[in-house]
């Protein structure tokens, strides 16, 4: 019986210092991202990699590949309709698409400009006439610019599951 209440003792000892260092990753966490606003799920910046870094991956991929990741960019355009795209600076000729799972959540409309990190999957996709038609009439283009639409394209795609917005 001795022995049970020993490990009974060092057993709940244990565990008060695991919540202890656990609180203490917390407010760590919480001082790194009070320059963010969250979107989706709770992600936090640790391991984001920088937006030409992102451009170098997507280089590799194939339209089966998928790759699992973090990374920063500046927001260059925003769905006016309801905020449910965002396109991403890669470099200054190359941009990735990004919607979020499930369409779980939305972001803010008045993004561009923003620094956002986003966690989820990248691959390469062909968008259709009609999808990349679509998102031109969300995004404000003109009928002009919507008619010329031609022909599918090639595309960076991200499905993101957390937004981080910077202030």
């Amino acid at each position: 019986m001795k022995i049970f209440n020993i490990l009974l003792v060092l057993l709940v000892l244990l565990m008060a210092c695991k919540n202890q260092h656990k609180s203490s990753g917390e407010s760590e966490k919480a001082l790194n991202e009070k320059n963010y606003t969250s979107f989706g799920e709770s992600i936090d910046g640790d391991g984001a990699i920088e937006s030409n870094e992102m451009l170098a991956e997507f280089e590799t991929l194939s339209e089966t590949d998928t790759l699992e990741t973090k990374f920063v960019g500046t927001v260059v355009d925003v769905c006016k309709s309801k905020g449910c795209w965002m396109k991403l600076k890669l470099n200054n000729e190359e941009e990735v698409m990004v919607k979020f799972k499930d369409y779980g959540f939305f972001v803010p409309k008045d993004i561009e400009g923003k620094e956002v990190i986003v966690n989820g999957i990248a691959f390469v996709d062909l968008m259709s006439i009609d999808d990349q038609k679509h998102y031109a009439k969300d995004a404000g283009k003109s009928q002009e610019d919507i008619e010329g639409i031609i022909k599918p394209e090639k595309t960076f795609s991200f499905e993101a599951d957390g937004v981080l917005i910077g202030q």
